[in-house]
């Protein structure tokens, strides 16, 4: 077995980002800006309920300079878009990123998970763990209310 045995799941990762599950309307869902400059990589995991009649779902990471700035998307970071009509309700979808894949080259630094919910309302939800701090330890979101070791 390699790696510290002692050292637990969550202290590697941390909660970085949230889209809070819910029966979500027709319309585009957003995490707050995550600081890329302080994670090795992230991973978004996108969490569909049952999904309205003829729903679609689609996700994708996009980048900015500034937590405030313009987005724009991150190539190849998003998914196949999930469809009622695909038999797609109950399903997940992961998007895994590393800090460099970002536009680093322009300074595009800060990340955000968008979900958008397509034609008809669906639960849904969303999580992204920041992985590996460049800066040990981690933190979670404020709204992680419990971190059980």
């Amino acid at each position: 077995m390699s790696g510290n045995i002692h050292v637990s799941p969550s202290d590697r990762q941390a909660v970085v980002g949230v889209i809070d599950p819910d029966v979500s309307t027709a319309a585009t869902y957003l995490t707050a800006a995550i600081d890329m400059s302080l994670w090795q990589s992230i991973q978004a995991i996108v969490l569909v309920g049952t999904l309205g009649s003829s729903a679609t779902i689609d996700a994708k990471l996009t980048q900015a300079t500034a937590s405030g700035g313009a987005y724009k998307d991150v190539t190849g970071k998003g998914i196949v878009q999930l469809t009622d009509a695909g038999s797609d309700s109950d399903k997940q979808a992961i998007i895994n990123c590393r800090a460099e894949e970002l536009d680093v080259a322009n300074d595009y630094r800060y990340l955000k998970l968008s979900v958008t919910v397509g034609t008809a309302t669906s639960d849904m939800g969303a999580i992204v763990m920041g992985t590996d701090a460049r800066y040990q330890p981690g933190t979670d979101l404020t709204s992680v209310d419990e971190v059980v070791r």
